[in-house]
């Protein structure tokens, strides 16, 4: 049974910076249902969505409902037809592909006056189920949609909902190329059982290069270890929310000494795991760790960042709770080719320290750096990244009421690449000043909430 749309529409702009509410008038269905979908479309957002809550409304009784609604069961398909007829190779994406018969032509028409490097680079535009339909209707066609080359970059993550063991054995023949896959959000509710995703990675596997898995909750260590044994190339790894693996699993990650890219955030990750994986991933360049609570010591983390991590670019730190300013100074000393840096929500941070400082002084490359919500930022941080990070293209500095609009125009004179400059909550920052500042460097996006 596929998802029924309750509303929808195209996104539009508002007009007014105001906040609302937003009730939508809901198509009435006939089945009860305990899981629903929200799909939000930020395009024509300036930055990111407040969206603050979503509020259901009910009854207190259910009434009774009488279901007329037809199931197709799968089961029922006999997989043993002549080869002549076949399912459609994704046909668990939507369980209503139905078999059909190959009919004999004596041409494929146009098709075969055309190269077959151009019939395929057409197909290359078309969606996972489309590649699957347009497989049923010639033997031409088919040979196109299945080639491996079709499926060297493969997104399954706007299919999550319909993802399962069947739809991966499907695609094994296809995939024996693959080098990008993403299977986020997929798997929930048994869809993808440990055996299914293992049997696909030890055929699929041995090129792939970017493995995207984020809240991927049938993940469990064999899963680490298949993927460890399996993708000897693998650079790109996330296993952002994947928060049903255990601690001790993620030990294996230190095997894939190639990983360029490690998201882990708001894992179950610890310490020792993430110091053997710092110890033998020397090659990193990009780490997540945001909101990952097992860690207990953020400045032993920092310190083998420094010693081990010399090509890191970006480190995402946000909401670490431990982490003081002698962990900042060991990270900022070793790791000095960084660009991006979230400190966001850190509370043992403070400006008072110097912390800030020493990030300014040592790290000249910063183009995004994140100090939203840290109360201390002043104004003396602002001029020293004013003076040595010229490069800056990004600043947060939400909530913080110690900074004057006149480090702010020292910024901005310095940084000519700067974009976007999130002031939202801070005090000494009026919607006066935003509208001056707008006016003397328009090419800048200064970010300033509108609830407060």
């Amino acid at each position: 049974m596929g998802w029924e749309i309750l509303w929808s529409e195209a996104p539009s702009k508002v007009n007014g910076p105001q906040a609302r509410q937003f009730t939508p008038c809901i198509k009435q269905i006939n089945f009860p249902t305990n899981l629903i979908r929200l799909e939000v479309n930020s395009s024509l957002l300036d930055y990111y969505t407040e969206l603050d809550a979503v509020v259901l409304h009910g009854v207190k009784e259910r009434p009774v409902l009488s279901l007329k609604t037809s199931m197709i069961d799968m089961n029922d398909i006999d997989e043993d037809e002549d080869e002549e007829k076949f399912a459609c190779g994704m046909d668990a994406l939507n369980k209503q592909f139905s078999i059909v018969t190959l009919r004999e032509w004596p041409t494929n028409g146009y098709f075969d006056k055309l190269p077959y490097e151009l019939i395929q680079l057409i197909l290359s535009h078309l969606t996972v189920p489309d590649l699957c339909r347009l497989a049923q209707t010639c033997k031409l066609l088919y040979q196109h949609c299945c080639d491996p080359l079709q499926y060297i970059h493969l997104s399954l993550q706007p299919y999550w909902a319909r993802i399962n063991d069947t739809s991966l054995e499907h695609l094994q023949s296809r995939c024996t190329l693959i080098q990008w896959l993403n299977l986020s959000w997929t798997g929930n509710r048994g869809a993808i059982s440990v055996s299914g995703f293992s049997r696909f990675l030890k055929v699929c596997g041995s090129e792939l290069v970017r493995l995207e898995l984020s809240c991927g909750h049938f993940l469990n260590e064999t899963c680490l270890e298949v993927i460890t044994e399996m993708c000897p190339n693998l650079q790109e790894l996330n296993l952002s929310s994947c928060d049903k693996i255990p601690p001790q699993a993620f030990n294996h990650i230190a095997k894939v000494g190639s990983l360029k890219r490690l998201i882990l955030y708001r894992t179950k990750v610890e310490q020792t795991a993430l110091l053997s994986i710092l110890n033998f991933c020397s090659e990193l360049q990009h780490l997540s760790l945001g909101s990952c609570v097992m860690i207990e010591d953020y400045d032993l983390i920092a310190s083998m960042m420094g010693a081990k991590c010399k090509k890191l670019r970006s480190l995402d730190l946000w909401r670490c709770k431990n982490i003081t300013e002698s962990g900042i100074a060991e990270l900022a000393s070793g790791c000095q080719l960084l660009e991006e840096l979230d400190l966001g929500w850190c509370p043992t941070l403070q400006s008072s320290t110097g912390c800030f400082t020493n990030l300014a002084r040592k790290l000249p490359n910063l183009q995004k750096l994140f100090l939203t919500a840290n109360r201390s930022v002043c104004d003396t941080d602002i001029e020293e990244l004013a003076a040595n990070c010229t490069h800056l293209r990004q600043l947060d500095i939400l909530g913080t009421r110690m900074v004057s609009p006149a480090s702010l125009r020292k910024l901005l004179e310095s940084c000519k690449d700067l974009s976007l400059l999130d002031v939202s909550f801070c005090s000494q920052i009026d919607n006066r000043v935003v509208l001056e500042l707008n006016a003397n460097f328009p090419n800048v996006f200064i970010k300033k909430s509108f609830t407060q």
